[in-house]
């Protein structure tokens, strides 16, 4: 095949702007090339059942837990990690539990912001800074601030306090906290494959089609279940 030198330049002009630009998104693929793979998930026979597909994203088909793990270690007692994977799973749910026992909240906002961050850069470690922060649904600036707080700054722990405080004292802890548990749940599946039988059997297959069309990044291989159902719709 010949080599069309100047066919290729054109097709660079139109996304690249001089040969600066091209040159950087060179070294930025290659370095893509050097971080490890993302995590691929693969879901089959859901059959309508909303709630346990709902479960299996909620913790990132076990990886949530794992990064935990790996954030902590044996630093927490395994009563605090299951605390922490349930605030992941199910972040809204857990702190209108933890306002109902009349809990001291602005202490457990600040542990749980601190301890949510470090599971976040765990689970974003595959990735690049750029991708991290599109997987981020609001405070983007802040969350990026917060995961990249540079070791060699001396007053680094008052830096990184001051932010949570504000948050805190904003008013806006609990937005923040949902804001990370979709972030780390978004990053612990990178990719997800459903093969096969998203309907029959169970009450809700439309919901669960509703989640996968706003789902990040996913592909579908439909089923005879499914196909069956397709055919019903198009004889009506």
């Amino acid at each position: 095949m010949r080599y069309n030198k100047e066919g290729y330049i054109k097709l660079l002009s139109k996304t690249f702007k001089n040969e600066n630009e091209v040159l950087e998104e060179i070294i930025n693929l290659k370095a893509i090339l050097a971080l490890p793979k993302g995590t691929e998930v693969f879901v089959s026979d859901v059959h309508g059942e909303y709630e346990p597909f709902i479960h299996v994203l909620n913790n990132g088909a076990g990886r949530v837990r794992s990064k935990i793990d790996l954030a902590f270690g044996d630093t927490l007692p395994q009563t605090e990690k299951n605390k922490l994977a349930t605030l992941i799973a199910y972040p809204e749910e857990k702190m209108k539990q933890i306002k109902e026992n009349n809990e001291d909240t602005r202490e457990w906002y600040k542990d749980s912001i601190s301890k949510l961050v470090e599971i976040c850069r765990r689970a974003g470690g595959k990735y690049t800074r750029s991708k991290v922060r599109k997987a981020l649904p609001n405070f983007k600036y802040i969350i990026d601030e917060l995961l990249h707080v540079p070791e060699e700054v001396d007053n680094k722990e008052e830096y990184y306090n001051s932010i949570i405080w504000s948050i805190i004292d904003l008013g806006i802890s609990e937005e923040f906290i949902i804001c990370l548990s979709e972030a780390i749940k978004q990053m612990s599946i990178d990719h997800l494959h459903i093969v096969g039988d998203i309907y029959d059997r169970g009450m809700h297959p439309d919901y669960i089609i509703q989640k996968l069309m706003k789902f990040h990044s996913v592909d579908i291989q439909w089923g005879n279940h499914d196909i069956l159902w397709m055919g019903a719709a198009i004889r009506k």
